[in-house]
């Protein structure tokens, strides 16, 4: 294998979530596959290349770190950060749009709102509006579609997130016709799927992130504990993307 900084760079983030040992496994620990989409991501690897990388996060309440300790804790600035510390002297800037309550549809003028320069890569938190609202899986498929063929034709890279983790959601919502509607969009669009609900939920089996039962004067660290994992982890996906490129 031709041992690129790119390469380079995405073996570092690698070891970060790999486990020392059974007993001595890092919070952040996560299965390898849930973290290889195999979908190339052509523009970051170029953007990496030049040393500058632009990230545009769109979603609904969770990408602006509801419960963080500060907004430095949220997913989006811990993805920065990694992508950082993994790739020195890489550029990075990462913006946020969005707010509670924002259906895909809504989110659509975000996505094809005029930004100069454009984002690199798109990361569009998605799912979890419409399954709480009950609204109807293909038409949230619809506008995934649409979205995802927007950003397409302008040559950005595109990654979609599916649904948090929530055993009241799961009782309450028959959640997966929403996930098929996700996996699907992103399957057809050939983008990864970054899948916020099985590795928040791994963490939760595993007894390592549970934001749920986490007792309430340490709910705010737990909080913290997870978006410092969920940006741990995007950034193994975005460097995964990137570096598939180089193999194909």
């Amino acid at each position: 294998m031709r041992w690129t900084p790119l390469v380079a760079c995405l073996a570092a983030a690698l070891l970060l979530l790999a486990p020392a040992g059974a007993a001595l496994a890092s919070p952040c620990e996560a299965p390898a596959e849930l973290l290889d989409s195999g979908m190339p991501l052509p523009a970051a690897e170029r953007a990496i290349a030049e040393g500058a990388l632009r990230i545009l996060v769109v979603g609904s309440a969770s990408v602006m770190g509801p419960g963080t300790s500060s907004p430095a804790h949220a997913w989006p600035a811990q993805l920065a950060a990694n992508l950082r510390d993994g790739r020195p002297g890489l550029a990075v800037e990462v913006t946020v749009r969005g707010g509670r309550g924002l259906t895909v549809a809504e989110m659509l003028p975000i996505l094809q709102g005029a930004t100069a320069p454009p984002p690199h890569v798109v990361i569009w938190q998605v799912g979890t509006v419409e399954t709480a609202r009950g609204l109807e899986p293909d038409w949230l498929g619809g506008r995934l579609t649409e979205g995802l063929e927007g950003l397409r034709e302008r040559g950005i890279d595109a990654v979609l997130m599916d649904q948090q983790f929530s055993r009241f959601l799961r009782a309450n919502a028959d959640i997966a016709p929403y996930q098929d509607a996700i996996r699907i969009a992103a399957a057809a669009a050939g983008v990864p799927l970054f899948p916020r609900y099985e590795l928040m939920r791994h963490w939760a089996d595993a007894e390592r992130i549970d934001v749920e039962r986490a007792p309430r004067a340490g709910r705010t660290a737990v909080v913290d504990q997870l978006g410092e994992c969920l940006g741990q982890a995007l950034s193994v996906l975005v460097l995964r993307g990137a570096a598939a490129v180089q193999r194909n």
